[in-house]
Order: C-alpha cells, then sequence, then structure tokens
C-alpha cells in the first residue's frame, strides 16, 4: 500500500523552503532563545541564508539536512511538533529507507526529550559538555529510532 502524502497528516501539512520564507527563517534562525535546540551560535545573514535556500538541492543526502517548514510558533504545545516528527519518520524510514535516525537533545530540554520518546526515540549516548549556549557548556544527550522491521501484513 502507497502512502498518499509522507508530508500530510489530518491537522498538519510540510512543505520545502520557498523564497517566501527568507524573513520567517531569518528570524528564526537569529532567535538566540532558541539557539540550544539548534546549536547555532551564530547569527546568520540574509545573504546566507538566501544563499542556502538558492543553492539547496532539496535532496537530503546532497544537502546533508532535511528542512521543512511549520511556521506559526504561536500554536507551541498543541502537538503539531508531534504530527510533524511523525511524518518525518515515516518520510525517512518508509520511503528514504533509512536504517536510523538520531538526534541530539540538551540534557535540561524536557521537552524535546519528551517529545522524541514518545515517539520511539531512546537514550542511547551522554555527550559531556558538548554545546556551548549562553556562556557555558551544555551536556547533550543522544536519542536514536531504529527503523522497525517489516511485518508479515507490511508485505502485502
Amino acid at each position: 500500500r502507497m502512502k498518499p502524502s509522507y508530508f500530510v497528516s489530518e491537522r498538519i501539512r510540510l512543505r520545502a523552503m520557498e523564497p517566501e520564507d527568507l524573513e520567517t527563517m531569518y528570524a528564526m534562525e537569529n532567535d538566540p532563545q532558541t539557539w540550544d535546540v539548534t546549536n547555532f551560535s551564530v547569527p546568520y545573514s540574509k545573504y546566507v541564508l538566501k544563499q542556502y535556500m538558492e543553492n539547496s538541492q532539496c535532496d537530503m543526502f546532497a544537502d546533508r539536512q532535511l528542512r521543512m517548514m511549520i511556521v506559526r510558533r504561536e500554536y507551541q504545545g498543541k502537538g503539531y511538533a508531534s504530527d510533524a516528527l511523525r511524518l518525518l519518520c515515516d518520510y525517512a524510514f518508509g520511503f528514504l529507507f533509512l536504517k536510523q535516525l538520531i538526534v541530539h537533545v540538551a540534557a535540561d530540554n524536557e521537552v524535546s526529550l519528551r517529545l522524541f520518546g514518545s515517539l520511539g526515540f531512546v537514550r542511547c549516548g551522554l555527550l559531556k559538555e558538548w554545546w556551548f549556549v549562553g556562556g557555558k557548556f551544555k551536556d547533550v544527550i543522544l536519542m536514536q529510532r531504529i527503523r522497525p522491521e517489516k511485518s508479515a501484513l507490511d508485505k502485502e
């Protein structure tokens, strides 16, 4: 059975970056409150972000990352991140056939730890004093989710 879309659920739709997302990306990438989540520690210029968007091949393997847009931060805490992460896991395992996914989460980021844990990611390592954020080093927890093996029903 072919899934209708890896990027659409009942409540959300994920999409690739568009040129009109530049201002939103600029605001998000340059918000120091998110740097402990994104592991960035310097601001990005609009020029650099525009170059990234123009040169992106929209190929996770060529770009070494996958950026999808979910905007509207006022919806935090309503389950949209969980929906988006579920879609991305389905895409990574069901379409790209990746064997596993690994995420780095700041040890003090309880919300992200719960989010990934709720979707089957398990703690598999600790990087002591790994990220330098806000003038201090933070521990980072590694979490891993391995692609589930196909059942007999999935092979039909």
